[in-house]
């Protein structure tokens, strides 16, 4: 009943192909962008901003630049946050070495780097897959951290491999506050999902999804396994990258190469699997559920009036939450996007029986 599209007629190809053609999924989305931008920054404080906001916000660009790899392509990886490291110290140099070169310029050519070492890393994928290529993504995580560790160059030569960034400005106007950085990550984030929404609707992601489903049949189609594969890797890369700098740069600070370990990269493939595997919407989703839930964790022992020690909370903390991820696949493996699907098929036929 409120969310049927009896009457919605299209007149054109234009209208037929946008990416929300259901009007009331336009007003949510329209809804949804006012509340971020104009609401949060006004009534959200810091602490909301900095310690779940802004994080929420990185960790859903990258989740959404490994869905494209994952989710879309059907390449496992297990390298995402060496592509995140990439970015991050890539960024950081460019700034470094050449002072006065822009914010955005500086996370752009990170994600650039980033991109040169996903397809160098991806190029595997044209004669493995499955856990071989599993394997071969986690020699890049292990490659990374290496290099960052023990090539100084990297880190300017730091002694303790820290690296910290200046004060940070976009265009002139300071990035200091955490409204200013929330609103510069939002915009970022909300550009990078329309760019990906755009591509796994065009010819680029039927390729990606061909490839998944039957790469034998999509080449005898006339699809290339080699394109497809390598601009999965190549997008994918870019986009953790960006948020790898991202990351560095708005949410730590400063940072070590152990800010981007394996530990890193399984959270954002656990964040895939959760929201869902090739659903934009199921990046945020998921990044919702791996934020949230241990703060709610954490916080529970002390609203019921049952003080913990730390390390006793923090062990409670990860089983709860390992329990919570086996019991959420075994009901409904899809991920949260289809339970959101779900949820739409039964406001369709609301109030009548489903």
């Amino acid at each position: 009943m409120f969310y049927r599209e009896n009457g919605q007629f299209k007149t054109s190809y234009l209208a037929d192909q946008q990416i929300f053609p259901i009007r009331q999924d336009r007003i949510f989305i329209l809804l949804l962008l006012a509340v971020a931008f104009v609401a949060v920054p006004l009534l959200a404080s810091d602490y909301l901003l900095r310690a779940i906001l802004i994080p929420f916000l990185i960790l859903s660009l990258a989740a959404v630049g490994l869905n494209v790899l994952v989710g879309y392509c059907g390449q496992i990886s297990l390298g995402t946050g060496a592509f995140m490291a990439v970015g991050a110290y890539a960024a950081w140099n460019f700034g470094v070495r050449m002072p006065g070169m822009p914010l955005l310029l500086q996370i752009v050519l990170g994600g650039l780097c980033a991109t040169v070492v996903g397809v160098i890393f991806g190029i595997p994928s044209l004669r493995i897959r499955g856990l071989y290529l599993a394997v071969a993504t986690l020699a890049a995580q292990f490659f990374v951290d290496w290099a960052f560790l023990r090539i100084p160059y990297f880190t300017n030569y730091s002694s303790s491999g820290n690296v910290s960034v200046p004060p940070l400005t976009v265009f002139g106007l300071p990035l200091q506050s955490a409204m200013e950085k929330y609103l510069f990550v939002l915009a970022l984030v909300c550009g990078f999902t329309l760019l990906v929404k755009n591509l796994v609707r065009g010819a680029v992601g039927r390729e990606w999804m061909a490839i998944r489903d039957m790469d034998v049949a999509a080449s005898v189609i006339g699809i290339r396994p080699m394109h497809a594969k390598l601009t999965a890797f190549a997008v994918s890369s870019f986009i953790v990258g960006v948020a790898g700098a991202l990351w560095g740069f708005i949410h730590l600070g400063s940072w070590e190469p152990l800010a981007f370990d394996l530990s890193r990269s399984f959270q954002l493939l656990f964040m895939v699997i959760i929201g869902g595997l090739g659903s934009i919407l199921g990046c945020f989703f998921g990044a919702a559920f791996i934020v949230l839930v241990p703060v709610l964790l954490s916080n529970i022992p002390g609203l019921l009036g049952l003080p913990l020690a730390v390390d006793t909370a923090s062990h409670i903390e990860h089983m709860v939450f390992g329990a919570l991820i086996v019991v959420f696949l075994i009901a409904e493996p899809h991920g949260l996007a289809r339970l959101w699907s779900v949820a739409k098929e039964k406001l369709r036929l609301w109030p009548f029986p489903y």
